[in-house]
């Protein structure tokens, strides 16, 4: 991957011998031709979005429609005023037309009207062709990545890596490292921005916000290596990466805290559930969710036997379905089977 960003500075740090203070670490080398094409003014959030391709296409289906009307509005405007705007043109160079305003046979009602019908239409055009037509000009046409490009690249997957880039909250983020202030308002957004409830209710294109957009072109670098097998899809599962003066390039280890484990068992839930949606069998997963809920609801608290209790409720109902809840966990999920649910 030959490609490299503009505004990359690798190199730059003067890197310290050892390792960062938790729960910082260094990147795993397997992402070092992506952390290339990085830029070091910002932090970069790197996901698996694993949500059906069929979802991502309608999801994706209605900026693109958008984005297409707008063009054409765009045109259809261009081709009607041109013609307008050459002739008060060729009327200013001195030859007369129907778009001259002879004042001195115009009384000020018809000079009011006429003045205000050019302003109108000066000010509308302004707006379209300087705020308007940025948008499907970034969508379509942005030379550091877009989204029609993106697309046309890698088509939708059932599993596409996602690369957020921070806005310009980044730039008063502060010594992440050293200062503890500045590290607690860093985590405290990356928390935000990594909670399992986001990542796996929502597809990528719609996890822009204030805070964070997508880096299409990062996303597509990340894709090729994948498909180049340079790096298993799974080193993008879920990544933090930020540049720090004194060491380098750094990623956030998201395995430390208080709540790592319960977040991994409610990722691998989410996981389920998507891939019985994706076979059909969606509403398996909330009678599994039930059965769950309601055993643990009952007087003397979910105790050994009542989940084994609730595993083999949910393992027949499953089987009813013609699915082995084990095997079908092993396949979409894998890792340690989670059967009475995120609890």
């Amino acid at each position: 991957m030959a490609r490299q960003r503009g505004q990359a500075k690798s190199g730059a740090a003067k890197k310290k011998d050892g390792g960062p203070p938790a729960p910082f670490k260094r990147p795993p080398e397997v992402l070092q031709p992506l952390i290339e094409t990085l830029d070091e003014k910002h932090v970069y959030i790197i996901h698996v979005d694993s949500q059906p391709p069929d979802f991502k296409r309608q999801i994706f289906t209605v900026p693109l429609l958008m984005n297409f009307a707008i063009t054409a509005l765009l045109v259809y405007r261009l081709y009607y005023i041109l013609p307008y705007y050459f002739q008060i043109v060729v009327s200013i160079l001195g030859y007369p037309n129907e778009t001259t305003m002879v004042v001195d046979e115009m009384d000020w009602s018809e000079i009011s009207v006429e003045v205000g019908k050019r302003t109108f239409s000066f000010m509308l055009d302004f707006i379209l062709y300087v705020f308007i037509s940025s948008w499907p000009f970034n969508f379509f046409l942005a030379q550091d990545g877009n989204p029609a490009v993106w697309r046309r690249k890698i088509g939708f997957r059932d599993r596409e890596v996602v690369v957020r880039r921070s806005k310009k909250w980044d730039e008063a983020k502060g010594d992440v490292i050293n200062d503890s202030t500045a590290k607690s308002l860093f985590m405290g957004r990356i928390g935000v921005a990594t909670s399992p409830m986001l990542i796996n209710e929502k597809t990528g294109y719609l996890l822009m916000n204030a805070d964070w957009d997508l880096d299409w072109a990062a996303m597509v670098d990340a894709t090729t290596m994948v498909d180049k097998k340079m790096a298993a899809i799974e080193a993008f599962k879920l990544v933090v990466l930020f540049f720090h003066e004194e060491y380098g390039w750094l990623c956030v280890d998201m395995k430390t805290g208080d709540n790592a484990e319960e977040d991994e068992k409610r990722r691998q839930v989410f996981a389920f559930r998507d891939a019985l949606a994706a076979v059909g069998k969606e509403d398996l997963f909330y009678r599994w969710i039930e059965i769950v809920q309601y055993e643990s609801s009952q007087p003397g608290g979910f105790g050994p036997e009542k989940q084994e209790k609730a595993a083999k409720q949910i393992r027949e109902l499953f089987e009813k379905q013609g699915i082995n809840f084990d095997e079908f966990w092993k396949e979409s999920v894998g890792g340690e089977i989670t059967i009475n649910g995120p609890m």
